[in-house]
């Protein structure tokens, strides 16, 4: 996709309009992952997880790079809060990494790891930043044995919840236990294509039950440990449509909404698993099982509800091209329905469709299935890759000219207020904030350096950084808000 070539002009005017929009107390962040971008993975300390594993087994990662330095983060904290800082954003939403603060998963925790993140916070409130921390963005301690299948390891991370909030709690500003359960299940234990890498299609879903009760007792230490912050979770949301009328289409979309979307929210907000459409019920015996207690450990009150939106699916029966949201999945191929394309939207780097108004579906759909179990809603993550590049010859003010990124953050962004406004798609949700994903170019999972995210340019030679004219975007709708 390439954004119009319209004058400079435009894209402020646009800015200053975005920015009159945004109503008071609307929160407008910046987000990172602690293992995308920290590095320093064998300083101070930190423990060794199954992604420090996975990236370093022939053929995982594209490019057969790693993240054992990432963005070096960990040495570069310092400029990376005053970037923040003279963007203007309200609060930054960061992970805490399991391995840095207790190796292993389990015992007391890592002084030199707690002191890393103590400087974190410490500095961001100095710069008037809210901090936003989520215990569990995907580095799972490989002394976890079977990790997420295990439900041993729901209670470890409860202990690790603990050991977080008696560090961090008096300080940090909201809390999310837990980012994206599905991606983790879907990619990591059904498909293969992320750490730990198994392939276990259906059997992945213990590892679904486990990271919800693992969620629900983190809950339960934060709040015992008198955290001061706000608490919620952060779920990946993807409307689905069938892609034809056919009966074999729905009935494979409604599939794919529930393993995708309602598995993951229908038991912290309602307090049960969701019926899959009739013929595949046998393929959730698992939840049949679960013990009442459980759903009312997972299914705790929350104070926010933390949204990731990307793109629709679009699904079709009988196998495809394999094609999952990261990439190639053999395991897909064996599966009886695929995703198909949105050839009527402009794509992202990634393939992914381009499609703004879906995000009013998702948060109507929210608001539609939860009703007054749904807390007040936070977009932790929104954000888009393009193959960025620093232009010849261009100014070392503004290397990188990424006006799609423009196009595609003020869309999204007057989307979800179009969305929850009187007369909208999705009015009545209590929704408080958009958090950019991300603030850096960083380590894109199983695409290694191949995406790019980033409002702020990041030389994977140097790790030097560089705003993108996005981010000189940003700060224009940020200091044009009443």
């Amino acid at each position: 996709m390439s954004a119009p070539r319209r004058p400079d002009a435009h894209w402020r005017e646009r800015a200053r309009e975005l920015g009159e929009r945004i109503p008071a107390g609307f929160r407008v962040g910046v987000a990172t992952a602690a293992f995308q971008i920290e590095g320093a993975t064998h300083e101070g300390g930190r423990g060794e997880s199954d992604w420090d594993v996975f990236t370093h087994q022939p053929g995982r990662i594209l490019g057969g790079s790693n993240a054992d330095v990432a963005t070096d983060h960990y040495h570069r904290l310092g400029e990376d809060v005053r970037l923040m800082a003279d963007l203007g954003v309200d609060s930054y939403r960061f992970s805490l990494a399991w391995p840095r603060i207790q190796p292993g998963g389990r015992g007391g925790g890592n002084h030199d790891g707690i002191a890393f993140y103590d400087r974190l916070i410490d500095e961001l409130l100095a710069a008037g930043i809210r901090p936003m921390a989520t215990l569990f963005h995907w580095d799972t301690p490989i002394e976890l044995r079977g990790g997420w299948l295990s439900r041993d390891t729901a209670h470890r991370f409860a202990d690790y919840a603990f050991l977080a909030a008696e560090a961090f709690g008096d300080r940090v500003e909201s809390w999310v236990t837990i980012n994206e359960p599905a991606t983790v299940t879907l990619n990591g234990y059904a498909l293969g294509v992320h750490a730990p890498g198994h392939t276990l299609l259906f059997d992945s879903l213990p590892a679904a039950h486990h990271q919800l009760l693992g969620h629900g007792l983190a809950v339960g230490a934060l709040r015992d440990a008198g955290v001061v912050g706000r608490i919620g979770i952060t779920n990946v949301h993807s409307p689905v449509e069938p892609a034809a009328d056919g009966e074999e289409d729905g009935a494979f979309a409604a599939l794919f909404d529930v393993i995708h979307n309602r598995v993951f929210a229908d038991p912290v907000l309602l307090g049960r698993y969701p019926e899959a459409p009739e013929p595949f019920r046998e393929l959730f015996g698992v939840f049949d099982e679960v013990d009442p207690d459980d759903l009312a450990v997972i299914s705790a009150p929350l104070d926010f509800y933390g949204l990731n939106y990307y793109f629709p699916s679009r699904v079709a029966a009988g196998a495809g091209d394999a094609d999952s949201p990261d990439g190639e999945a053999e395991a897909m191929r064996s599966l009886p329905f695929h995703l198909e394309p949105w050839p009527e939207f402009d794509r992202t780097g990634f393939g992914w469709p381009i499609a703004p108004d879906y995000l009013g579906v998702a948060l109507g759909e929210m608001r539609d299935r939860y009703g007054d179990r749904l807390p007040p809603v936070v977009i932790t993550e929104g954000g888009v890759s393009f193959p960025d590049a620093v232009a010849e010859g261009a100014r070392p003010e503004d290397p990188v000219d990424d006006r799609a990124r423009i196009e595609y953050l003020g869309d999204h962004i007057a989307a979800a207020l179009d969305a929850v406004a009187p007369g909208g798609r999705a009015e009545g949700v209590d929704l408080q904030g958009y958090h950019v994903w991300s603030l850096l170019d960083n380590f894109e999972w199983a695409a290694g350096y191949t995406q790019r995210f980033g409002i702020v340019h990041v030389d994977f030679d140097t790790r030097d950084r560089a705003p993108k004219r996005s981010y000189g975007w940003l700060r224009e709708v940020l200091g044009s808000r009443n």
